[in-house]
């Protein structure tokens, strides 16, 4: 079943009652030392839940037919925390299985909603097996944190929201880790970009790089899966739906170190008081890191795509 820009706005209209349209912020790349004129912030951290995953989370809920056991998610943690979220506010019961690795934040967040909450295993891979093996013996309806269909058009609706607020966009960055979100963007983009009005630019960090391994072999394969954002962007490997629109529509991916991670966190605290935890300031990073330079004229938007930390983690930044 293909992921097209049309589905995507009907998917919108599904979803559009549960999920708040996240607002843009609009800055001189000067500000941060950049040579670009115009920066765009996508604010998706103000999403409810602390990110963009609830657009995937209310559309598998609203379009899927929930037994009466409800529904089990893996997750890094913002997944786990939005379909928490979204089972709270639908009335369905929902079982969350995270990994260790979880930031205590996300389990503290996805125990508030109610759902049933088990951690297991080191890795997102351990949590998700554990989950399948739940969705098996209770009968709840697994709900994938990036490789099912209804995942991909939910978080497209976020491409078309920002292609609605700003129609005159030439460079999307968006972060990586199982490849929803850039997938179902780089989906509702698919013919601006094949007409070379759009680029899209992954960005992944350098201890997660599962695009840029998938890329490299011609399919998706197991990556290394660590760093300071392992919590949201570092699955073993990134989806099978995602990889071929990937293939077609995502113009390059670029690494960045987990330093380069921190100091955008610390940037965007500083600079405009934003929260944006480390995989939401992962497309950042590309910029302040200079990994990618801007020309002057280009139109940027920086997805920042989550807000599930707390600034007081955050060092101060050096006045010299």
């Amino acid at each position: 079943m293909q992921i097209t820009a049309e589905r995507v706005a009907a998917t919108e209209r599904t979803i559009r009652p549960y999920v708040r349209k996240t607002p843009i912020l609009e800055v001189s790349g000067s500000e941060f030392g950049l040579q670009c004129d115009r920066l765009l912030f996508k604010l998706e951290l103000c999403q409810f839940a602390g990110c963009f995953k609830v657009r995937g989370a209310f559309t598998n809920l609203l379009t899927r037919t929930i037994p009466s056991a409800g529904v089990v998610a893996a997750s890094g943690g913002n997944h786990g925390l939005a379909v928490a979220f979204a089972a709270r506010q639908l009335g369905m019961p929902a079982a969350i299985f995270v990994p260790t690795v979880a930031s205590p934040i996300k389990i503290a967040n996805i125990r508030s909603c109610g759902a049933k909450l088990v951690i297991e295993g080191d890795r997102y891979a351990d949590a998700l097996a554990a989950s399948r093996s739940w969705s098996a013996k209770s009968g709840a309806l697994e709900l994938h944190a990036y490789d099912s269909v209804e995942t991909l058009l939910g978080q497209g609706t976020l491409g078309l929201e920002l292609h609605q607020q700003a129609p005159e966009l030439d460079t999307l960055l968006v972060a990586v880790g199982g490849g929803g979100l850039i997938g179902g963007i780089a989906a509702y983009y698919s013919e601006l970009i094949a007409q070379g009005r759009v680029r899209i630019i992954g960005v992944e960090p350098e201890l997660a790089p599962t695009l840029t391994y998938a890329l490299r072999s011609g399919h998706p394969v197991d990556s290394p899966a660590g760093g300071i954002a392992a919590d949201s962007l570092a699955p073993k490997r990134v989806g099978e739906l995602m990889f071929p629109i990937a293939q077609r529509s995502v113009n390059s991916v670029i690494l960045v170190s987990d330093d380069d991670i921190r100091r955008a966190q610390q940037i965007l605290w500083y600079s405009l008081r934003l929260v944006v935890e480390p995989g939401g300031a992962a497309a950042f990073a590309v910029l302040t890191s200079g990994k990618y330079v801007p020309a002057y004229a280009e139109r940027i938007a920086v997805i920042l795509c989550g807000g599930n930390t707390n600034a007081v983690n955050f060092e101060p930044q050096s006045n010299s």
